[in-house]
């Protein structure tokens, strides 16, 4: 087993629903932290996901009205365990405002025996 520590960013730039991180299917991911920030002159609504790819379901962990020109920090809490095939989606209401950073400890399994 390896372990990689990882930063991922990303651009909101639509309001759809959008996967910002997957975790690939030969490893595990903790993510420590997510901080996601407000670029735009209004308030807006911000949704954050967990992609449980074992369940088939999105389930929101993080639902807020985001106030303008702010930052919110570890909006996944202490932190997140993601498995296999599992990824974190955001939605905001206004496309191009969000930005932010995923930090997160990978584990990749690939080298394991049985």
């Amino acid at each position: 087993m390896a372990n990689f520590y990882k930063n991922q960013g990303f651009n909101l730039t639509t309001t759809n629903l959008t996967t910002v991180l997957t975790v690939n299917t030969s490893s595990i991911v903790i993510v420590k932290g997510m901080n996601i920030t407000n670029e735009h002159n209004n308030n807006l609504l911000l949704e954050c996901f967990l992609h449980d790819s074992s369940a088939g379901t999105d389930y929101e962990f993080f639902h807020k009205d985001v106030a303008a020109d702010t930052t919110e920090l570890n909006v996944c809490g202490q932190a997140l365990n993601l498995e296999a095939g599992d990824a974190i989606k955001v939605k905001s209401e206004i496309a191009n405002t969000i930005q932010g950073v995923i930090s997160y400890l990978q584990i990749d399994r690939s080298q394991e025996n049985g």
